[in-house]
């Protein structure tokens, strides 16, 4: 309470927290903290969603994959682009990509292939086939 509050209250009986019965203790509050929460009030609990307990599953962290992928398609659109900075090259009438170079761990099959593409690295079997039928190849 602040200096004025207390000069206000003072000489009455329970400085304004109502009845005499009120701010005895943790008793007033239904328990102290998350104590009763089983109890008291559980279905503004249930509205709000449950706040206490153990609720889901984290994936543990060395299970989740950190390297970078890249698709197929987005790779076909940057080639000629790649060609002109000379991070690729022109080779056997295809563009030669070496997926190191470019920091990328894996080579996925999403999207078109348009050009002839020759890549070294790692890539999923979808993505090898679409590079295939196009007259390119892969290189592990």
């Amino acid at each position: 309470m602040s200096k004025t509050k207390t000069k206000k209250f003072r000489g009455t009986r329970t400085c304004g927290g109502g009845t005499h019965k009120n701010r005895r203790g943790a008793g007033n509050r239904g328990g102290r903290g998350n104590a009763g929460g089983d109890k008291h009030h559980f279905v503004r609990l249930l509205q709000r969603g449950m706040n206490f307990g153990k609720h889901g599953f984290s994936r543990p962290q060395k299970c989740m994959y950190k390297g970078t992928s890249i698709n197929v398609g987005e790779l076909d659109e940057m080639a000629d682009h790649l060609v002109e900075s000379n991070i690729a090259e022109v080779q056997e009438g295809g563009i030669f990509i070496n997926l190191d170079d470019l920091g990328i761990d894996k080579l996925l099959g999403r999207g078109k292939v348009t050009k002839k593409l020759i890549i070294q690295g790692n890539c999923s079997k979808s993505a090898m086939e679409k590079i295939g039928n196009e007259g390119g190849k892969t290189v592990t």
